[in-house]
């Protein structure tokens, strides 16, 4: 019997003239801020938002997260970020990340270790629903889990 697959969330980001070092491209640091956007897109497209961790009292902290820079990005360019769960530990998840550029090659890749907290703060078991949620091929709400979330771009249209 073959594994399901696991689902992997997309997220879109168009470069902004802000996110640029020196040398006109990204900053390495941008890059951290959309990893973290996209995995946030990620739980919620699974069935849990910001206010349903909240409402929970649950939280997700990023304990580790190495990164690997493979390709330079401008601005303009409109980057796809593609997150999935690799692994569940026991209060602990492995996460996947890749950002694409426009042309398809891999801009950089990230593994993000991080920990699922409760109310009293402290790391708990990754709830079941959570799991079956990010690791199953049917999350909740899947007409909306496979649509890429889109962070529209705040700097004007691309230079020419």
């Amino acid at each position: 019997m073959t594994q399901p697959e696991t689902p992997v969330f997309t997220t879109t980001f168009r470069v902004r003239s802000y996110e640029l070092d020196a040398l006109g491209h990204v900053n390495h640091a941008v890059y951290l801020n959309y990893l973290e956007q996209a995995r946030f897109d990620a739980l919620s497209a699974g069935g849990f938002p910001v206010s349903e961790m909240a409402a929970r009292k649950w939280g997700v902290f990023v304990v580790r997260i190495e990164v690997d820079y493979r390709k330079e990005c401008r601005q303009g360019e409109l980057l796809t970020v593609r997150t999935r769960v690799d692994r569940f530990r026991n209060s602990s998840m492995i996460i996947g990340q890749v950002v694409e550029a426009p042309d398809g090659e891999t801009a950089v890749e990230a593994r993000v270790v991080a920990v699922w907290t409760g109310p009293d703060g402290r790391p708990m078991r990754i709830p079941p629903e959570v799991r079956d949620a990010l690791s199953s091929t049917d999350p909740p709400d899947s007409s909306s889990s496979r649509e890429p979330a889109t962070h529209p771009d705040e700097s004007g249209p691309p230079p020419s």
